[in-house]
């Protein structure tokens, strides 16, 4: 068991050092984190859902060509006078209200190893405290946010938290899976688990997306695990040692995910974002009408 007693997360971990592969050749310059979601980089999305939930301390493992990232969330004093000088006061606080959100940090990934080698870099930051894991793929709108409803279940069970979501059959394949019993509606005391796994091996359908409440012992375990699919270091087989060690819970979020990892994904997160707004609903309808398409 850890030592460490659950109290309330104030950390959260970005893990952005990904080619971005599926989006070439525009992430060739611009890193997938930094693709603009309506109004703000996707990255910013998951910021905002960290400091909903908390935090105010934000650690970054980027990579090579992540410049920008860092970029962003430092003061742009120049672009802030420019605005006000125009009379665009408004604009001017949006901006120079960025690098005010929290305390950001950074660690540099000299390779993309994979998710568990991400984690892992970002030891030092964590300082021995709970922590949450934000894949900035997944964009999720639920209230309270999916991180503080981990923390729930964090705090009455004293264990680290997956959020997990019910996937089709044909869909497993995709995600990380939990083998788990239901200990209270929507809360998993989590057995096993299972990185995609083919639809006939997978343990259930309940895969793991991207949000996590961890204990620090998963440290340790990061530092024993071996590279496994892709060649990489994988955060659900140091997720499987950590089960050896102290107990693990999932939880069945309520909220919406958008899947922002492929370009099918990011094309709905941009439709369903315009539609929420009354300004850009009007502006979709009306050229999807006009392109002849059906509503």
């Amino acid at each position: 068991m850890s030592e460490v007693r659950y109290r309330s997360v104030k950390k959260a971990v970005f893990p952005v050092a990904g080619l971005g592969t599926r989006f070439l050749p525009a992430t060739k310059d611009v890193p997938k984190e930094m693709m603009t979601l309506i109004d703000r980089p996707l990255i910013h999305h998951g910021v905002d859902e960290a400091v909903a939930s908390g935090c105010t301390q934000i650690m970054f493992v980027t990579g090579q060509g992540k410049e920008s990232i860092r970029r962003y969330f430092e003061p742009s004093e120049e672009l802030v006078a420019a605005l006000r000088e125009r009379g665009k006061d408004d604009l001017a606080e949006k901006v120079d209200g960025i690098h005010k959100l929290a305390e950001f940090h950074y660690a540099y990934q000299q390779k993309p190893l994979g998710l568990g080698h991400a984690v892992l870099c970002a030891e030092e930051f964590c300082k021995g405290e709970f922590f949450g894991l934000i894949l900035p793929d997944d964009v999720m709108a639920a209230k309270p946010t999916v991180l503080r409803q981990l923390e729930a279940v964090a705090e009455k069970y004293d264990s680290s938290v997956l959020c997990v979501e019910k996937v089709a059959e044909s869909e497993v394949s995709r995600y990380g899976i939990v083998a788990a019993e239901e200990v209270e509606e929507g809360v998993y005391r989590v057995k096993g688990l299972v990185e995609k796994p083919r639809p006939a091996d997978a343990p259930s359908n309940l895969a793991i997306m991207g949000r996590y409440l961890l204990s620090p012992s998963i440290f340790g375990c990061l530092k024993r695990i071996k590279r496994g699919a892709g060649g990489e270091y994988q955060l659900t087989d140091a997720l499987s040692l950590l089960l050896e060690e102290e107990p693990l819970y999932a939880l069945l979020y309520n909220g919406s995910r958008l899947d922002c990892g492929v370009k099918e994904g990011w094309i709905k997160a941009t439709v369903v974002k315009a539609l929420e707004d009354p300004k850009l609903r009007k502006i979709v309808i009306k050229a999807v009408k006009e392109s002849g398409a059906l509503l």
